[in-house]
């Protein structure tokens, strides 16, 4: 992780990133602390993303353009737009996953061949949704991820649309799939194996 000192610093690092990430912290504070340390953990053998840190204490000028009020926050940025934001202290295998995630939207997005809209919905304690994740990647198939644990309006939504409640759920192009239907996925996507 590489500290930053004012907005501007920030904006020039991330400039010509396809995706960085920036945590908002105050040192000293336990749940800051303790995010700066997860995040550390699960970035430790991440080399090809750009990680941030910055203490509100010391640097005032940052979370005020983020409309950020409460510390710990990570923001994700892609290429260099502000995309999202995910607060308090989460595990570090959750940053992890996240950052591996993360490596792999960028790995992928630039494939040659168009690629059908895959949304996974997903929570970081299922163990399904990260079979299937697993799989996606393993096939280099680009998908958006949706923790439906943190984000309420895309539950409510999925529920909805499929009537179910549990995950992983995966949209292709529009067609919600319940579970890890393998067979229906391989179809959609046309893996073969």
């Amino acid at each position: 992780m590489i500290q930053v000192y004012s907005h501007t610093e920030l904006l020039k690092a991330i400039k010509n990133k396809e995706k960085a990430y920036l945590l908002l912290f105050k040192r000293g504070s336990e749940i800051s602390d303790c995010a700066y340390q997860n995040i550390t953990a699960g970035s430790k053998d991440i080399r090809e993303l750009a990680i941030f840190y910055a203490d509100v204490s010391e640097i005032r000028d940052i979370h005020v353009k983020y409309n950020v009020t409460t510390v710990p926050s990570l923001l994700e940025f892609e290429k260099g737009v502000f995309r999202n934001l995910i607060k308090g202290c989460n595990d570090a295998k959750y940053y992890k996953a996240l950052f591996e995630d993360a490596i792999y939207f960028v790995e992928t997005k630039n494939q040659e061949k168009p690629q059908k809209q895959v949304n996974v919905y997903s929570t970081p304690a299922c163990s399904w949704c990260n079979t299937l994740k697993a799989y996606l990647k393993l096939h280099r198939i680009r998908y958006n991820d949706i923790d439906v644990s943190r984000d309420q309006r895309a539950a409510d939504e999925l529920v909805r649309r499929s009537g179910q409640m549990g995950v992983p759920q995966t949209e292709i192009n529009g067609e919600i799939i319940v579970g890890f239907n393998k067979t229906r996925i391989n179809e959609l996507l046309n893996i073969r194996g």
